[in-house]
């Protein structure tokens, strides 16, 4: 059975995100949207939030779970059984630095990540994007599921 995980905090979880789910469920047997809890970071959405907005997103999708966790992604993907992290690219410096993570991960475990490309129509929208739309009262329901809606 092929598990992978795609982690991140996704604060909010946007269009990209989504585009990239999609199509990665499609390549393993089961996919853990995985969200990642940094204490140093500030975020503008709870854990509790995100972890609903996502499940609304994938609600009757079988292959895809929500989890939350702590600490290193590789060690997280160790005690899980995980052998593959999903990650999506957007441009060139995403691939840059998704690379030394990659490598570093590997150096720490027998996992492996599989990059997908965005797709074009969402290859701009980040979760920082989405923030300071919204912040500044801008109209961020073109860059996130109906489900982030607030």
């Amino acid at each position: 059975m092929k598990r992978a995980i795609f982690p991140g905090s996704f604060d909010p979880i946007t269009l990209g995100h989504v585009d990239i789910i999609e199509r990665g469920v499609t390549l393993f047997d089961e996919l853990i949207i995985a969200i990642g809890v940094n204490s140093g970071k500030k975020y503008m959405f709870s854990l509790a939030e995100r972890k609903q907005f996502i499940e609304n997103c994938f609600k009757g999708n079988p292959k895809i779970k929500v989890v939350t966790y702590r600490g290193l992604t590789v060690d997280f993907c160790m005690k899980n059984n995980f052998d593959f992290i999903l990650r999506g690219l957007r441009n060139p410096a995403d691939f840059e630095f998704e690379k030394a993570i990659a490598h570093t991960n590997r150096d720490l475990a027998p996992v492996e990540t599989v990059f997908l490309l965005t797709a074009a129509s969402t290859s701009y929208i980040s979760s920082s994007i989405v923030r300071d739309v919204i912040r500044n009262d801008g109209d961020y329901t073109k860059l996130v599921p109906k489900m982030v809606r607030i």
